[in-house]
């Protein structure tokens, strides 16, 4: 190499350098500038907390190095019941594993659950299959700090006003001495416990079922399985019938019929042919129900009761509340069915 070359190649490099140093500090500035909104956030939540009577101790443990969260909002844009068709969900959430599971779960609970459904008349089977889909019994709780990835959500989310919200509630909880700061975990939404309940949820329908003087939906499953049962019953859960069933349509039926908003008897159902998915004659009852096709007309039906929307109420997904339902019957049944035994 030449000197008039090396001389350039030195040139070359410096310039890089200088380049390489530039895009550095228009990154680092960039970087602190979102510090600094963040923070700037932070402060007029306190504020705002602070005149809801959240103390400045709770407010200082809570928000201790909280930063923004890119993985919660990944998720946010991810979720489950909107990426999967039923088949894929059920496949997903009932394997066998998880029906043995809910069964053992249900036999090991059974006088607590029935201290907690002679309380609130909501039925153990359904408890147990709650508490199975949202949380794998206890076992799935969510390990993100609830505070940081509610923060993250109300700052940057898509429902902003509606996490604000959400944090708020979770900062009353702190407030109440319920948890601390360091195990209120949760779910990348900020749903927590073995129920899943978000901050409102919790303050609006969460039970100190053994009377400890705290509500620990966390570790307590007596907590846990009366903090469901009351919310199902404040939202007019029916004790005495069941979710619904899977059935066959005749061939030509009125798709636009399929409709939660389109109510009859079960006896007028049957009297348009449909039948149970054995075969078999719906009863002949006075029941209002309505038709559901999670998947369209290509995939599964099912003729849905009252209790359906309920868990509906819960989480907004046809999906869900099918696992649910599905769960809740397996857990009661004397023999499983042969989808059942292969997975759902």
């Amino acid at each position: 190499m030449n000197a008039i070359s090396q001389s350039l190649s030195i040139n070359a490099r410096q310039l890089l350098g200088v380049i390489g140093i530039a895009c550095g500090l228009l990154l680092t500035g960039h970087v602190q500038a979102a510090d600094t909104e963040f923070a700037d956030w932070v402060v007029a939540l306190k504020a705002e907390a602070r005149q809801k009577g959240i103390r400045d101790d709770i407010l200082e443990a809570a928000f201790k190095d909280v930063v923004p969260l890119p993985k919660v909002l990944e998720l946010d844009n991810n979720q489950p019941e909107l990426k999967f068709n039923l088949e894929q969900y059920l496949a997903r959430v009932l394997p066998m594993d998880r029906v043995i599971k809910a069964r053992q779960r249900y036999k090991e609970n059974h006088a607590l659950l029935v201290r907690v459904a002679k309380k609130f008349r909501v039925q153990p089977h359904f408890i147990v299959a709650f508490w199975g889909i949202e949380s794998d019994f206890g076992r799935l709780t969510g390990n993100y700090s609830v505070i940081g990835a509610l923060a993250t959500l109300a700052y940057d989310g898509r429902r902003a006003q509606f996490f604000r919200r959400e944090l708020l509630d979770a900062l009353r909880i702190l407030n109440a001495g319920h948890i601390t700061p360091e195990t209120m975990t949760g779910s990348w939404a900020g749903a927590m416990g073995q129920t899943q309940f978000m901050p409102s949820t919790f303050m609006n329908y969460a039970v100190d079922f053994d009377n400890d003087g705290k509500i620990d939906i966390w570790n307590n499953v007596a907590d846990a399985f009366a903090s469901a049962a009351n919310y199902l019953h404040s939202i007019g859960w029916e004790g005495q019938q069941s979710w619904g069933r899977e059935v066959k349509l005749p061939k030509k039926f009125d798709l636009s019929l399929v409709n939660l908003d389109n109510k009859k008897t079960v006896q007028e159902w049957r009297k348009l042919h449909i039948k149970r998915i054995d075969g078999g004659q719906l009863p002949d009852s006075q029941l209002l129900a309505s038709l559901v096709q999670p998947d369209g007309p290509e995939g599964r039906t099912y003729l849905v009761y009252k209790n359906y929307r309920m868990i509906l109420n819960w989480n907004r997904s046809h999906v869900f509340a099918v696992a649910v339902g599905s769960l809740s019957d397996r857990i009661t049944q004397t023999r499983l069915p042969r989808r059942a035994r292969k997975g759902m």
